[in-house]
């Protein structure tokens, strides 16, 4: 019925589940967890109710909901977000960042600069010298993770399974399209990030110790 999210990282949540609130609150105060996940099916009539006992949490409530239930959503719920079910796992991810920043605001942990390059790690948007790039969700977590760790080597079966999740069926081959696809939309002459180590991987220039 209920479940406490902790944002860590772009790749994923942890999740701590329970079926009341009182439940729940020692678990929030001892992982510091960001986001009250509450299922409006499981609470029916009685959501108002919970939503309330939530609050004592104070965290902000993402409110699950089923597609036929939205017809006759009541708005004076108010929880903080909602999102309907069945979950698709790159939307939760995505509301619960936007979430997170509206509570805390952006700081400077929520942004990755390397040179006129820019990584907003809450609002999924990066900017070349000023202009916006367009990723897809995967070209910008490949993005991130790389460049968050200027310098160091990742082989190409690292970058599948930190990215792409251990599940994944492709070949080592998706890796080098999506570097190719990111080459082209974030580096000119003049701006040159991603470096191929010939038969190992990939790495992002350590721009810092270069200058």
């Amino acid at each position: 019925m209920l479940s406490l999210v902790k944002q860590i990282d772009l790749s994923g949540l942890f999740c701590q589940a329970g079926s009341d609130v009182m439940e729940l609150e020692d678990a929030a105060q001892a992982i510091n967890l960001d986001v009250v996940l509450l299922d409006l099916a499981a609470v029916g009539i009685g959501a108002q109710s919970v939503i309330e006992q939530v609050s004592r949490l104070q965290l902000p409530t993402l409110l699950v909901m089923e597609t036929a239930a939205v017809r006759q959503y009541d708005p004076s719920l108010n929880p903080d977000d909602f999102i309907v079910a069945p979950l698709d796992a790159t939307e939760l991810l995505a509301r619960v960042g936007q979430i997170v920043y509206r509570r805390n605001g952006r700081n400077r942990e929520q942004l990755v600069r390397v040179g006129e390059l820019s990584i907003d790690l809450q609002s999924y948007e990066v900017t070349m010298a000023g202009r916006r790039i367009s990723l897809t969700y995967k070209e910008f977590q490949l993005l991130t993770l790389l460049a968050s760790n200027p310098g160091r080597v990742y082989t190409r079966e690292a970058l599948l399974n930190q990215v792409w999740g251990y599940d994944y069926l492709g070949g080592t081959r998706t890796v080098d399209v999506h570097i190719r696809r990111l080459r082209s939309k974030v580096e000119d002459p003049d701006h040159l990030f991603l470096e191929t180590i010939w038969n190992v991987g990939y790495r992002f220039r350590d721009i810092a110790s270069e200058s």
